[in-house]
Parts: C-alpha cells; structure tokens; sequence
C-alpha cells in the first residue's frame, strides 16, 4: 500500500492591524506550531504556546545567524555590523562575555540615581496641568537619555539616533528604512573612531580599547576573544537601539493598562511596593516585544510535532507565550499581583535580554515617580482611538495623551523613590 501524501501546511495570513492577541489565541486553539505569512518577509513558521516557545527558544538546532536560512544570499540581511541577536555560540557567548558585566543587576543599582535625576527632570518640564504625550515627554526621553549616557553618545546627537532608530525597528518603507541604516551606520562608525582616538568613561570608549582577556589592548586580531571591527559596530548598535526602543514601549504600555484597569491602578497607589509587580504584569499582559528575532533550522527538526526544514524560518511568539491560558490562569485578566510570574518578556535562554535589569530599573522608577507626582492622571481620549505601532518583532503606542491634573505627592520635591 502507498504511504499517504502529507498534506501541505495551511499558510495563515498576519495582519499587522489586527489584534495581535485574539490572532495568537485563534492559532494557539489549533495548535502549537503554524505555517503563517509575514508582512515584507515572507513564510515563517509562528510557534505560539508557551510550552513550545521555551523549547525552541533552547534549541540549539534552531540558530540566529541568518545564514542558516534557505533565502540567504548576501550579508545584506544583517543589521548594522554583527551583533549578539544575529550569532550564536561559540560567538554569541563570546560577545555577550564582554559586555554582560556593564548591565549585571549590581551595576545598575549604581545607575539608579542618575535613572531617577533624569525622571525628576523630565517630570518638572511637564506642563502643570492640562494634556500632554506621556510618550514624546517621558517614556521616550528617559531610556534614551540613560542608553546614551552610558555608552557616551553626546546630547545634541540623540534626536537624530532615535529618528533612525525608530525607522529601523518600526519601518515606514524600505527606502526610508535603507537611508536610516546607511546613516546610523556612518555616524556609529565616526563615534567609534573618535572613542578609540580619545577614550572617555562610557561603555563604548572601554569596548572600542580593551579585550576581555589578561591582555587587554586596541581592536583584537579575529579570534582573539575581544570584539573586530564590524562586531563593535554592531554591539554599538544593538545596546544604543534595543536599549531604548523596547524601555519606551514598556513604560507606556504599563501606564496604559493601569489607566485601563482602575482597579489595579487604586491597588497600587495604595500599594506602591507592587510596581515592580505592575511592570512585570505588564511585560507578560502586553509584552513590548512580541516575538525574539528570526531563527533558522540549520537541520530538519520536530518541533512540538511539526516538522520543520532545514532552512525555514522560525518566529516565536513571546506575546502569544504570555497570554497561553495553559500556563497563566485567566491569562486576559491584567492583575499587578499575578504568582508566579514566568512570562517570556524577556525572552529565554541563551538569548534572555541582556539589558533586562536596565529596563526594569527605568520602567519601576518611572511608574512610581509619575503616578506620585500625578495623584489624578488620567486618559485624555478614548483608549481604543490610540494607535499602536506594530512590526514583527514589537509593539508600542505612538502616543498616549493623558490629562495630567494638579501636581502633588513627592514626585517634584521628596526623596527618590
């Protein structure tokens, strides 16, 4: 008797408009793993359940390095340089060796002063009351201020940086999109020679002249443990660009859904030590980034009972992971006290967001010190006419106008928080 012809995957269609969550719940009901079409990129397979998205996430088969897919042709489909999400070990070890120290949690006790001073000082140019763009006034501001201090990018730079940057996570077009990568890529390039001709005390300085090996010295030769020129490009990039466009998202989306759950938002004011359980809430209720980057079976591969083609690429859906009823009771349900936790905000394994202990830092004294400073914060038009920013890989609000009422509490004048 002749074997059965499999039957050829159902190719899903993504509509970066709709819903992102009802969709992912409408796939994840028939099962872990689909076949879907993705906006500008082409066919991908979605992995969707928790239990499945954990697993692929630690798949070594699975890699990020591009050139483990079928359609590669060129280094074109690299971001700026080469960086840590687009390599794996050995490589990816190696480069995250030399910078996991800067971001470790007790590294960024350290920056807390310095993260609340910027809140204090972007919370007193508010207006005194009325509307305003919680957005464009502070969720933005702070990270991006924090990112490039740290890594020594000078004030009068940081409009143009994020102007690229945004172009790049969240493209507008394909042209607009090549000319923002052409001239980050030119100003990262001349800021990395002038921190190596004239070193200073920022992240990018110390990783432009040093090794992480005993015998530390200038750009390293391939394979000597330190970063080659086109590696320090691309750190440059990922740390100045994931270390601020993901912060802002997850502060406004934060308030957002506090201001959309007064319930939560009158338990945390009554309760200010839950905000740092109000952002991770956050993280798993409406995750800024809702899938890790592309991956590529370097092998043929099962994966929770799909099989999957050397070459294929796979998305795995963080969002869609943290909202999987089968792993959070109630999972629709925004609920600032939720145990345990166990969202994939930050993704997983190998590749868990280097930069976590940052944005938790930033998003915690952000939310606390504006909802003290703001006793009656408000939303200043209907929740469901705000636009949400979508690509692949995240999404935030485009803007979030909100009535600010009087100032009050200790947010202008008290101790940090």
């Amino acid at each position: 008797m002749r074997a059965p012809t499999p039957k050829e995957p159902v190719t899903e269609e993504l509509d970066p408009a709709a819903d992102p969550y009802a969709a992912h719940a409408a796939l994840r009901a028939k099962g872990p793993v689909h076949r879907v079409r993705v906006p500008g990129t082409g066919d991908s397979w979605l992995v969707v359940t928790h239990e499945a998205v954990r697993a692929a996430l630690t798949d070594p088969r699975l890699r990020n390095d591009i050139r483990h897919s079928a359609s590669w042709e060129t280094d074109g489909g690299h971001a700026i340089g080469r960086n840590m999400l687009q390599s794996d070990p050995p490589q990816h070890t190696r480069l995250r060796r030399l910078v996991a120290g800067h971001f470790a949690p007790g590294r960024i006790a350290g920056l807390r002063p310095r993260i609340e001073a910027v809140a204090r000082e972007l919370l007193a140019q508010l207006p005194e009351q009325g509307t305003t763009d919680l957005v464009s006034g502070y969720a933005l501001p702070l990270p991006v201020t924090v990112i490039c201090e740290v890594l020594g990018v000078p004030v009068a730079d940081r409009a143009a940086f994020h102007t690229w940057s945004n172009e790049l996570v969240m493209p507008t077009s394909e042209e607009a999109a090549a000319g923002s990568a052409g001239a980050l890529t030119g100003y990262l390039t001349e800021l990395i020679a002038e921190k190596t001709r004239s070193p200073d005390d920022s992240l990018l300085a110390a990783l432009a002249t040093t090794t992480d090996d005993a015998s530390a010295g200038p750009l390293p030769e391939p394979g000597a443990g330190g970063l080659m020129p086109e590696e320090l490009l691309g750190m440059a990039f990922l740390l100045l660009v994931a270390g601020h466009e993901t912060t802002v998202n997850l502060i406004s989306a934060t308030l957002h859904s506090l201001l959309a759950h007064p319930d939560q938002l009158a338990r945390l004011r009554a309760d200010p030590s839950l905000t740092g359980g109000a952002v991770e809430e956050s993280l798993r209720y409406n995750s800024p980034v809702h899938a890790g980057a592309f991956r590529f079976a370097a092998e043929p591969l099962d994966l929770a009972g799909t099989r999957i083609g050397a070459g294929d690429a796979v998305l795995v859906s963080l969002a869609a992971a943290s909202r999987d009823p089968l792993a959070f009771p109630d999972p629709d349900r925004f609920d600032i006290t939720r145990r345990p936790r166990g969202h994939l905000g930050f993704g997983h394994g190998p590749h868990h967001c280097l930069g976590a202990p940052l944005a938790r830092a930033e998003a915690t004294i952000a939310l606390r010190l504006l909802l003290d400073r703001y006793p009656s914060l408000a939303f200043a038009t209907d929740p469901t006419d705000l636009t949400w920013r979508t690509s692949t890989l995240l999404r935030g609000l485009k803007e979030l106008p909100l009535r600010l009422g009087r100032p009050g509490g200790r947010g202008s004048t008290g101790p940090p928080a």
